[in-house]
């Protein structure tokens, strides 16, 4: 009898092995040919790069609107070309003629560029309204126009979209509160020429002060407030109103609110020199809020219709205390924790001939 022949050379797993269900597999694999794991493989790393790919698109179109939402706010720094730069759109707050201190920021600009970018708003037309940043426009516009460099016809700046009005001028003004040389009236003039604006809808200084100065402390509002005011009151009168210091505007507010009548003096007395420089207008305009003297006082009438005298009160502080006294014309008092009663009267008599003396000769000085 024939022996039989096997036909297939098969490995069968036990049936205990064959797992229910889907073939595991590492099964799968001890049955796949070279060609179906080489497709396995191409398919697997198909699947990776395109699992990348839409990561990267992805990531990219992050990128992309974060970059145009920057752009949008001006945290984005383009070169722009200052022939598209144009200051028309606000009402600067500095006071015009020359710059002190443009020459020192020339100079900063020549050593290491500009630091901190000028901030612009895009316009219709193309070209860009310059939102803060004039002294170092004016800087680049100066370096450009001296050199001819091109590194200087264009500045750094960051752009934003049109904004608020309102907006617009907080950002210029929160820039400027922090100059140390602005003064309270070109605050003030600031805040009437916005008033003075239609455009704004805002037709009340106060209001206008509210507005763009939001920043500032209320005592710093008040101040404005009160230069812009006077500078009303004084318009076309004053011709270095910068020069006026914050107290003396302050002080000088004040008296003419209470003297409506001294208005016409101030005027006639700062127009009479029309030569008058900075320092000289200052004094003029102290004179009017320094306590008058008891030579320029008039008389004031007692109740009973006679002369009051004048009168001068002051302390002096001594070793046994403060001396409080009292002077009027022909009439001196004298206060002290003192029994001048015990004082050697020859010593007594010396200190009152010498204080009478030295009086006397002030006043030959004075009215001599």
């Amino acid at each position: 009898m024939s022996r039989k022949r096997r036909m297939f050379d098969i490995d069968m797993p036990a049936v205990d092995d064959i797992p229910v269900g889907k073939v595991p597999d590492k099964v799968l694999e001890k049955r796949r040919g070279p060609m179906a794991a080489a497709i396995s493989e191409n398919a697997n790393a198909l699947r990776d790069q395109q699992s990348t790919e839409e990561t990267i698109r992805a990531e990219n179109d992050r990128l992309a609107h974060e970059l145009v939402r920057l752009r949008s706010e001006g945290l984005v720094t383009e070169r722009v070309a200052l022939s598209d730069v144009v200051t028309e759109k606000l009402t600067r707050d500095r006071k015009p003629g020359p710059d002190p201190e443009l020459e020192e920021l020339k100079e900063s600009i020549r050593d290491i560029g500009l630091s901190n970018p000028i901030r612009l708003e895009r316009r219709a037309d193309g070209r860009f309204e310059l939102i803060q940043g004039m002294r170092r426009l004016s800087a680049y516009r100066a370096l450009h126009e001296e050199t001819g460099d091109d590194l200087y016809a264009k500045i750094p700046a960051g752009i934003s979209d049109g904004a608020d009005l309102n907006d617009s001028y907080r950002r210029m003004v929160d820039e400027n509160l922090i100059r140390k040389d602005i003064s309270f009236a070109e605050m003030g003039a600031l805040a009437r020429s916005y008033a003075e604006n239609p455009a704004n809808d805002c037709p009340e200084v106060d209001k206008a002060v509210a507005i763009l100065f939001k920043s500032a402390s209320y005592t710093k509002r008040s101040y404005i407030r009160a230069f812009a005011s006077l500078l009303m009151m004084l318009d076309k009168v004053l011709l270095h109103p910068n020069e006026i210091p914050r107290n003396l505007g302050v002080d000088l507010k004040r008296k003419l609110d209470a003297n409506p009548g001294l208005l016409r003096q101030v005027s006639n007395a700062v127009m009479s020199e029309p030569d008058r420089d900075g320092p000289r207008e200052v004094a003029i305009l102290r004179s009017f809020t320094e306590p008058e003297t008891p030579a320029q006082k008039k008389p004031v009438l007692a109740s009973g219709g006679k002369t009051r005298r004048a009168k001068t009160t002051f302390q002096v502080s001594g070793r046994a205390g403060v001396a409080k006294c009292s002077a009027s014309s022909g009439r001196i008092e004298l206060r002290y924790d003192l029994d001048f009663t015990r004082v050697d009267r020859a010593k007594l008599e010396q200190a009152i001939a010498t204080l009478i003396d030295e009086l006397q000769e002030e006043d030959d000085l004075t009215h001599g």
